[in-house]
């Protein structure tokens, strides 16, 4: 499974693409990444992602030096590129074999589509 960034709501969704990279840097993307969706209706304030970093025990000076260094935004830039480019217009979208898989989904659409693809690869 990989990760990419679509940050298709603006400047914030932008800021909190580069703080979860920023968290990563510490190991800590998916601890950051679920408080970001928790609280995502708060949004996504300079102040808001410093205390998010604060909660998730991130160093707060070394994120903070991260987020001002801007060394994580070619990288969010051309992911957001990439998928739109693929057609993908929000999240979250899966793609699984090269076939999109848009909003959330119950494991058992997954496993029926993942187990498709499987046979498919196996010739039938």
């Amino acid at each position: 499974m990989e990760w990419r960034d679509f940050p298709y709501r603006g400047q914030e969704s932008v800021n909190a693409a580069l703080a979860a990279r920023a968290a990563q840097e510490q190991g800590k993307f998916w601890e950051y990444h679920d408080l970001l969706y928790k609280t995502q209706a708060q949004g996504f304030s300079e102040g808001r992602l410093m205390d998010l970093a604060d909660q998730t025990g991130l160093d707060v000076k070394q994120f903070h030096s991260s987020l001002e260094s801007g060394k994580n935004e070619a990288a969010v830039r051309a992911d957001f590129q990439e998928g739109q480019q693929r057609g993908v217009s929000g999240t979250p979208t899966f793609v699984i074999n090269g076939k999109a898989l848009v909003g959330l989904q119950p494991l058992p659409v997954f496993e029926r589509i993942i187990e498709k693809e499987k046979r498919a690869a196996e010739g039938g």
